[in-house]
């Protein structure tokens, strides 16, 4: 059972991780290209936070893009090893990886989009 809530732990750390790329990179990036600078103004005024981390946006991406390679290393290798024979335990395995690979696969498109958001579409606008 330690196996299955460390593997969950990481397919939560990683989503946090791209969440925070999400939040402090591609939403303000997001807000300008539709044009919605006024409500990302608004926004701003409510949570003068998100000035102070936008500081930081190369870092923090850089930090979740380290949490992303090694939860995927991790998350293969755990891919690799067998499952017990016990059928009880067995489908807890198999539910496991499947969580976590989910979990896994919706941070990096997070992270991807708040990447795309962040560094490529404000060359071309």
């Amino acid at each position: 059972m330690k196996t299955r809530e460390k593997t969950s732990s990481i397919g939560l750390l990683t989503l946090l991780a791209s969440s925070s790329t999400l939040i402090c990179c591609a939403l303000p990036a997001l807000f300008v290209a539709l044009g919605a600078g006024a409500t990302f103004a608004s926004i701003v005024s409510v949570f003068p936070q998100l000035i102070i981390i936008s500081k930081y946006k190369i870092y923090i991406s850089l930090f979740t893009l380290v949490i992303l390679v090694l939860a995927g290393f991790l998350i293969k290798k755990a891919q690799l090893q067998p499952c017990p024979i016990d059928p009880a335990l067995r489908e807890a395995c198999i539910t496991t990886r499947k969580r976590s690979m989910t979990l896994y696969n919706v941070s990096l498109t997070i992270f991807m989009l708040a990447s795309l958001f962040t560094y490529i579409l404000p060359l071309y606008l």
